[in-house]
C-alpha cells in the first residue's frame, strides 16, 4: 500500500468539506480529535484535526506517521486572517514559504520554511506568518503585514517542523475568514483550553453577555469560517499534490 498524503486542521470543520470530496472514507482511530482516511483520485489520504497550535499539529503528523507506517507528504489547511488588505473573504492562499518566530516556546528550525506548491486552479500565493498567538486586532496584522507575510495562521510551523524531520514534502493552503482592517472585540485566546479545543459553552457565554458587539461577531465569524472551509474544500478538490 501507498504512504498516505495527510492533511492537518485545527478543527473538523475546516477539513470536512474537502474530506466529503473522498471516496472510502472511514474513521481512523489514532490519539488525535478527529481523523479519517480515504482515497482521492486513487492516492490514500488521511486528515486530522488536533486543535490550535503548532504544538498539536506536529503531534498529529508523528500520530498519521505512526499509525500509516510513514507519509508521502503534509499540508497544513484551515482558515487564517488576511495581512493583506487586498484579500477577501473566502480567498484561497497557497504558501510558497512559512514565516514563523517561535514554535510555542521553541525555536523554528528555520525563520523561514519554504513549501511546495501544488499543481491547481491559480489564487494566491506567498508568504504565510505561524504564530504561536492568535492575531487580534488590525494593528497586530499590519506590523505582521511588513514582514511581507500575506496571511497568519497558528499551526503551518508545526506541520513544517514535522515534515522537515521526516524528509517529506511539505505544503500548506489556507482560507481567508477574517480581514487585514478587523479587530476583533472578543479575545479568543482566552477560550482555548489545555487540549486545543475551544470551549464552546464559555465562548458562548461571554458573546451571550455582549449582544451589541459579540454575539454578532461570533456569528458573523461562523458563518465566514463555514463558508471559507467550503471554499477551501472545493480548490484542493482541484489540486494535485507532487510528492
Amino acid at each position: 500500500m501507498s504512504r498516505p498524503l495527510l492533511f492537518v486542521a485545527s478543527d473538523r470543520r475546516e477539513a470536512e468539506p474537502w474530506t466529503s470530496h473522498w471516496e472510502h472514507q472511514r474513521p481512523l482511530d489514532i490519539p488525535v480529535h478527529w481523523a479519517r482516511a480515504g482515497t482521492w483520485r486513487g492516492r490514500e489520504m488521511i486528515a486530522i484535526a488536533n486543535g490550535v497550535g503548532a504544538s498539536r499539529a506536529f503531534a498529529a503528523v508523528q500520530a498519521a506517521r505512526d499509525v500509516a507506517g510513514g507519509l508521502a507528504g503534509a499540508c497544513s489547511i484551515g482558515t487564517g486572517g488576511a495581512l493583506d488588505s487586498s484579500l477577501t473573504i473566502g480567498d484561497v492562499v497557497v504558501a510558497t514559504a512559512i514565516e514563523t518566530t517561535a514554535i510555542e516556546g521553541e525555536a523554528c528550525p528555520a525563520a523561514i520554511c519554504s513549501a511546495g506548491v501544488p499543481h491547481g486552479p491559480p489564487v494566491r500565493s506567498g508568504l504565510v506568518h505561524s504564530s504561536p498567538h492568535i492575531a487580534r486586532t488590525a494593528e497586530e496584522k499590519r506590523k505582521l503585514n511588513q514582514s511581507g507575510a500575506i496571511i497568519v495562521e497558528m499551526e503551518a510551523a508545526g506541520v513544517a517542523r514535522a515534515a522537515q524531520e521526516l524528509a517529506v514534502p511539505f505544503y500548506c493552503v489556507r482560507v481567508v475568514s477574517d480581514l487585514a482592517n478587523e479587530t476583533f472585540s472578543i479575545d479568543f485566546e482566552r477560550f482555548i483550553m489545555s487540549d486545543g479545543r475551544f470551549n464552546i459553552a464559555r465562548l458562548a457565554l461571554r458573546a451571550i453577555m455582549h449582544p451589541i458587539t459579540g454575539l454578532p461577531e461570533l456569528l458573523r465569524l461562523q458563518r465566514r469560517t463555514a463558508e471559507a472551509a467550503q471554499k477551501l474544500g472545493d480548490y484542493l478538490a482541484q489540486c494535485d499534490f507532487p510528492i
